[in-house]
């Protein structure tokens, strides 16, 4: 069956999606409810859970605006072990006491503001032209290349245990785009048990719905959030080729 390209509907769907499928069952599920042309602004992890932000429609000719935004999550770690992906889904590579607390806060420390970290052996990025969690399925090590990005905020939520030993950590981020919490969870010795995304740029997962339940903003009200250099990543033509084919306020249910 072909995919369908319909530019109507149009909209961005705000989808909480849930551990399990991956973001592309995600958003091929709205393209059978909407059967328009349907695209995303950040995929998120199988394991992971929180906001999607989907483009239906004509609206996939706005990506640019929304791929750039910063991101917020909260996720737990495991600070006794390190796995393969960085979270539950991979083997365990190494297993280690628990850190203290006063040693872990000296390493979130570390971790605030700009840095610089591995990206996980577990993702989509392409060594010599090929993915590398294809190269890591069949176990091909690589040497995983550094990817700089801005830590706006890194906040404990909770400790587990006590002073002396700290076997896990619950924490929020607000991060720029493009940051992998994979890596900060292996730069503290751990990896990411569950990972939640709260918010992308000014869309917050609490005005999210299930993906069979996600109605469609109207373009020019999400646009209307939106900071001025995140606009400038499409040209004012697309822009206004777009909110011309936009729906109606009151018709913004999906299909």
């Amino acid at each position: 069956m072909p995919v369908p390209k319909a530019l109507r509907p149009v909209g961005i769907a705000l989808v909480d999606k849930p551990a399990g499928p991956s973001s592309f069952g995600i958003v091929a599920a709205l393209r059978r409810r909407t059967r328009a042309r349907t695209g995303h602004a950040g995929t998120l992890d199988p394991f992971a859970t929180g906001l999607l932000v989907l483009l239906s429609g004509a609206a996939t000719r706005l990506a640019p605006c929304f791929v750039g935004l910063d991101k917020r999550y909260v996720t737990d770690i495991d600070l006794t072990s390190t796995t393969t992906t960085g979270d539950p889904e991979g083997e365990i590579v190494e297993q280690h006491p628990a850190p203290s607390r006063a040693g872990l806060d000296e390493a979130l420390a570390r971790l605030r503001g700009e840095i610089e970290l591995p990206i996980p052996a577990a993702s989509a990025v392409k060594i010599d032209g090929e993915r590398a969690y294809k190269l890591a399925r069949r176990g091909v090590a690589v040497d995983m290349p550094l990817r700089r990005s801005l830590v706006h905020a890194l906040d404990v939520i909770t400790y587990s245990g006590d002073a002396a030993a700290v076997p896990s950590v619950r924490i929020e981020l607000h991060v720029s785009s493009g940051t992998y919490v994979r890596s900060i969870a292996q730069a503290l010795g751990g990896h990411c048990t569950t990972l939640r995304r709260t918010a992308v740029g000014p869309f917050a997962v609490d005005e999210s719905a299930p993906v069979e339940d996600a109605t469609l903003l109207p373009v020019a009200e999400a646009l209307g959030r939106l900071p001025g250099d995140a606009l400038d990543r499409v040209p004012d033509a697309v822009r206004a080729g777009v909110l011309a084919l936009d729906a109606p306020v009151g018709n913004g249910n999906a299909a």
